[in-house]
């Protein structure tokens, strides 16, 4: 028998308290996504932008030390090609960093290609000696900077003959000189732009002598 003055719980109450458990139970499960999911893209956002940070201050250095040193001559022209600037290519030649390779002029030769999962970045590496450009014994293959991209483009800018800049160009015909500014042009595939990128050549009017091989 049950003690005098206690009492049981009714059905009313258990059901009552088992709908509190479950709301609580279902509020602290919503609490704990919307937690994990602001975590996750927290870190996404943290890994994108490591990833336009290394990929953007690469393209920046390497721009940067762009040399006005022949890589080929224009057998039209019989002029030296220093530059060669496209939409979806450029070529120039660098001091290449011992980390990179074996050090020296390099034909670095940036190209825009169409991948697996959209469009993607790659740079190709080749020595320069005395305007050629030659391929080591054991070539590397080009190597990815960047992919899942859905639009790239490189653009290219000078000072025009009234000393003021000139507009925007999708090639750059002068390959026997550097430009002065150099644009590049990043989309995700998601359509996000990337930050805007434009590289100032220092040593663009520097020609000694007003040739150099």
């Amino acid at each position: 028998m049950r003690p005098s003055g206690q009492r049981g719980f009714t059905l009313i109450e258990v059901l009552l308290a088992t709908v509190l458990l479950a709301a609580g139970l279902a509020l602290a499960f919503a609490t704990l996504t919307a937690a994990t999911r602001t975590v996750n893209r927290g870190e996404a956002m943290a890994q994108r932008g490591e990833r336009e940070r290394a990929v953007l201050g690469f393209l920046r250095q390497r721009l940067s030390a762009a040399r006005p040193v022949a890589f080929e001559m224009n057998q039209d022209t019989a002029l030296p090609v220093r530059f060669v600037g496209e939409p979806d290519r450029i070529r120039f030649v660098a001091d290449l960093p011992d980390y990179l390779g074996h050090g020296g002029p390099y034909l670095h030769d940036f190209r825009i290609e169409a991948g697996d999962d959209g469009v993607r970045v790659v740079l190709a590496l080749a020595v320069v000696q005395a305007a050629q450009t030659f391929e080591e014994p054991d070539p590397r293959p080009p190597e990815l900077l960047v992919d899942r991209l859905d639009e790239a483009r490189f653009r290219y800018r000078a000072l025009g003959v009234d000393g003021a800049l000139s507009d925007w160009q999708d090639r750059w015909e002068a390959s026997e000189q550097l430009p002065l500014l150099v644009e590049v042009t990043l989309t995700d595939v998601d359509g996000r732009a990337w930050p805007p990128l434009v590289v100032a050549l220092p040593q663009a009017g520097s020609l000694a002598g007003g040739v150099v091989l």
